[in-house]
């Protein structure tokens, strides 16, 4: 074991003087850094980059994942295959820290590496792992993949993550002013901070906040208690302890009902789902107030600022140009990855995300008659890109992706592209021309790629869920699939709703003005790229959580 007083790495700003730790199972920070799976990891990684920028004093506290969500390769079909390769990455630092925590009666071994700011300009950030010789080899499998699968593992990552976490900035000197639950994976951190502070709730209370990112009761984790209890899940609390300080007594933990009792304050994270999330967690007795801090992305890291000085001078001639420039580039992947040669000329409908089944990956398909008389109309042609990670554990999901993979097969002017992690991500924002967004309302929290589509030029075409409602002026910045009575109609009738008037949005409205108007197009590309600068981006999320949750 090795520890010193915590040397913070730079100055800090006035403004963003209180210590923070902010928790998450996955950061994306950069292509290189393979230690994240989806929206969750976009949304830490922008938030490391502000706060950065900011020069706000926040740690990251996460996971060095040996060998990260996973690779996406191709059987020879084509079609999925789940790929374990392991990571090695040079650049982060061995902090010479180790130590121990217990899990399941037995000392597991932990060590810290260090990201420090100047890699890839975000704030410091320290990754556990317990993939060392000095533990056996189911110990060491804890910290191989990211959101493994069977229950004991996956607990015992969040008390890596959590109670590791917490004891490795006791280690360092780090004194926390605040323990940010980004999810409430990181929960046993709360526990630990407990006994830090010998059982004192005020003292946690004062410390411990919390980030919501599921807008649908059962999509919020829970474990069996007695698993959690003898895993060492509540740090040494007894079972009646345990139960008293939670207000949990079922067979069934609940992590987020937990976080929201425990904490002093929680957010959702848009202004819908800060709605939905009090309306979800209302008939529950002491939870902590819900307000929303809506996600955003990282402007500097993700937007094309050849688009935007185009757009800045109003130069419409050199915005249409840099666009099928980028265009060109992302069809150069597309033809290496699948041997469809798209032209930069074609409207470009890109769907890619993580592959959940409420996103609906194929509502386009819904009505097979019209989706063949979209892909084949020679008078306003289209192309269209699928990408996305299914959970390698979620055999539907991969099925689905599957199917597209064999659907595209029909058509020269279909691709489905594998391997979708920050790089592709950024390319197929800019290679597209229409960014869909068709999740069932209202069951996506956020849902953040859209910001960074319109940050390369391209529309969003979207139900009116998660971030949208804040941003989406139909026909101004985007278009909007008119909002059905979800509350009083079954899913079978909300999707075809949906799908129908996705046909008509681009039959009547979007193929036209790309083709026939595309000065009106460019307008809306302008005015959605300026949009998304002025309210969604990181720098000014990052603002809020110093101001409405920190503070």
């Amino acid at each position: 074991m090795a520890a010193s007083h915590y040397p913070f790495p730079f100055p800090v700003q006035e403004a963003f003087t209180k210590r923070v730790a902010y928790f998450s199972m996955e950061f994306a920070i950069d292509q290189a850094l393979k230690i994240y799976s989806g929206g969750l990891g976009f949304l830490a990684g922008s938030h490391m980059r502000s706060a950065y920028a900011l020069r706000q004093h926040l740690v990251g506290v996460g996971m060095l994942w040996k060998f990260g969500y996973y690779d996406q390769g191709r059987h020879a079909d084509q079609t999925l295959r789940v790929d374990w390769q392991q990571k090695l990455y040079a650049y982060l630092e061995d902090t010479g820290i180790t130590f121990t925590i217990r899990i399941h009666d037995a000392d597991v071994w932990i060590k810290a590496y260090y990201l420090p700011p100047d890699v890839f300009q975000s704030a410091p950030l320290y990754l556990l792992t317990t993939d060392l010789a000095e533990n056996d080899y189911i110990s060491q499998t804890v910290s191989h993949r990211l959101y493994d699968g069977n229950t004991a593992t996956k607990l015992a990552q969040y008390m890596v993550l959590g109670i590791g976490g917490g004891k490795l900035l006791d280690l360092l000197g780090y004194d926390a002013e605040v323990y940010h639950l980004n999810e409430a994976h990181a929960l046993p951190v709360a526990f630990h901070v407990l006994q830090k502070f010998n059982k004192d709730r005020e003292a946690l209370r004062e410390r411990l906040v919390f980030t919501t990112h599921t807008p649908e009761e059962a999509g919020n984790e829970k474990h069996p208690f007695d698993l959690c209890l003898a895993m060492g899940y509540f740090s040494g609390l007894s079972k009646m302890e345990a139960q008293e300080v939670t207000g949990i007594d079922d067979a069934q933990f609940n992590l987020s009902l937990a976080a929201l009792r425990l904490a002093r304050r929680a957010n959702g994270v848009s202004q819908q789902h800060g709605r939905v999330a009090r309306e979800m967690w209302g008939r529950y007795d002491n939870i902590c107030g819900i307000g929303h801090i809506t996600n955003a992305q990282h402007y500097r890291y993700w937007a094309d600022a050849e688009l935007y000085g185009a757009a800045d001078q109003g130069d419409d001639a050199r915005l249409a140009q840099r666009k099928k420039a980028l265009k060109r580039q992302t069809f150069l992947t597309v033809a290496d990855q699948t041997g469809r040669l798209f032209s930069p000329d074609v409207l470009t409908i890109v769907w890619a995300r993580r592959f959940a089944g409420y996103k609906r990956a194929d509502l386009l398909l819904r009505d097979r008659n019209r989706f063949e008389r979209l892909i084949k109309n020679t008078a306003y042609p289209i192309q269209i890109i699928w990408a996305g990670k299914p959970y390698p554990g979620d055999q539907g999901a991969i099925d689905l992706f599957n199917s597209l993979v064999h659907l595209s097969h029909q058509y020269p002017n279909v691709a489905v592209l594998t391997g979708y992690e920050l790089a592709l991500s950024k390319l197929l924002k800019q290679g597209a021309d229409i960014w869909l967004n068709n999740p069932r309302i209202p069951r996506e929290a956020s849902g953040t790629s859209g910001m960074t589509a319109a940050m390369n030029g391209a529309l969003n075409l979207s139900t009116n869920d998660g971030w949208i409602p804040e941003f989406i002026k139909p026909g101004v910045n985007g278009f909007l699939i008119p909002e059905a009575d979800y509350q009083h109609i079954g899913i079978d009738e909300q999707d075809n709703h949906d799908a129908y008037y996705l046909y008509e949005l681009l039959e009547q409205q979007v193929l036209p003005m790309y083709y026939e108007r595309h000065h009106e197009w460019l307008g809306l590309v302008k005015q959605s790229m300026a949009d998304v600068r002025a309210a969604f981006g990181s720098d000014r999320m990052a603002r809020e959580y110093y101001e409405q949750l920190y503070n």
